[in-house]
């Protein structure tokens, strides 16, 4: 294999190992002049660029883990409230059900 293809295939592997999915890998790499072989400076700018996006899927992991201690600990699993089965629920903190209407 030439150095160019090994290269690519390890930015690919490192961006996929910090949870990068493929089709974000593939529109970076499409986004370098003439399909050229990614370099430090390509890799500086785009995990910049993804830095967004992993701190968000950290804090919701966080928040996953966190709720997951409650949930074991009271074993509901409600679908109305519970954090593990419906995430994010912004009506579901103040109010359940058909109230809402």
């Amino acid at each position: 294999y030439t150095r160019d293809a090994l290269r690519r295939v390890a930015f690919v592997r490192a961006a996929q190992r910090v949870g990068i999915p493929l089709a974000s890998i593939r529109d970076a790499l499409a986004q370098l002049p003439e399909g050229r072989t990614p370099n430090r400076e390509d890799w500086a700018r785009l995990s910049e660029s993804w830095r967004g996006e992993l701190d968000r899927r950290i804090a919701q992991l966080g928040r996953l883990r966190d709720h997951l201690t409650d949930c074991i600990g009271c074993g509901c699993l409600s679908l109305e409230n519970c954090a593990l089965s419906n995430p994010d629920d912004v009506f579901g903190e103040r109010i359940t059900g058909s109230r809402l209407l």
